[in-house]
């Protein structure tokens, strides 16, 4: 059986994309499984490159196709920040940290210039064509909600309000989250070329 290594080390960001695509399930290996420990420093200069970087690394490491994710939350009023630094914003320090800060500076703004957006890019890489990566992306509009709200999902999701839902992505199910999120809007775009990597049609 095929298999296609997720480029990533966050047991949350594997959990979500089988759920996405369930039917996919099967195929798809952690870089644990095959003794990958650690990812290179995300050290592009935008979401495609870090992408690229891990998914290109995966794939040299076991010669087998490998997919590499990399997302931001981008907040207008911060001039497109945390962005590419969402993951690393503030430092080394929990997430409901990195949300007390940005709540920090954004407690005076009115909710019109709360508009952010989600960002996920992903990277498909083969070991025939480690030079000609497959580059897909989801975004998802939304905006930062004056407190956390709802303890589901991960990283920004419980300050990221959704308008079709009237909540943050904190408060959704996996299930609903899955039907909206940026990184669901890449991976179900992805899937016809994943499903073309198990068939061994590309």
């Amino acid at each position: 059986m095929k298999k296609i290594i997720l480029a990533t080390l966050n047991e949350n960001k594997i959990k979500e994309i089988k759920e996405i695509l369930p039917d996919l399930m099967g195929y798809f290996s952690s870089p644990q499984e095959f003794s990958i420990f650690h990812l290179p420093e995300e050290k592009g200069k935008d979401y495609k490159e870090n992408a690229y970087i891990k998914a290109l690394f995966v794939c040299e490491k076991t010669n087998l196709p490998s997919v590499g994710e990399d997302s931001g939350l981008e907040i207008k009023f911060l001039e497109g920040a945390p962005g590419l630094y969402s993951a690393r914003f503030g430092g080394d320090i929990p997430f409901s940290e990195r949300i007390r800060i940005i709540l920090e500076k954004m407690k005076n703004v009115p909710w019109d210039e709360r508009i952010a957006e989600f960002v996920c890019n992903l990277a498909i890489v083969l070991p025939s064509k480690k030079k000609e990566p497959i580059f897909i992306e989801g975004r998802v509009k939304g905006y930062i909600y004056w407190e956390p709200k709802g303890n589901n999902g991960f990283g920004y999701d419980p300050i990221f309000y959704y308008p079709e839902y009237k909540c943050t992505f904190g408060e959704l199910s996996l299930e609903e989250k899955n039907k909206v999120s940026h990184r669901s809007q890449a991976f179900l775009k992805a899937k016809i070329y994943l499903e073309k990597v198990i068939k061994g049609e590309i």
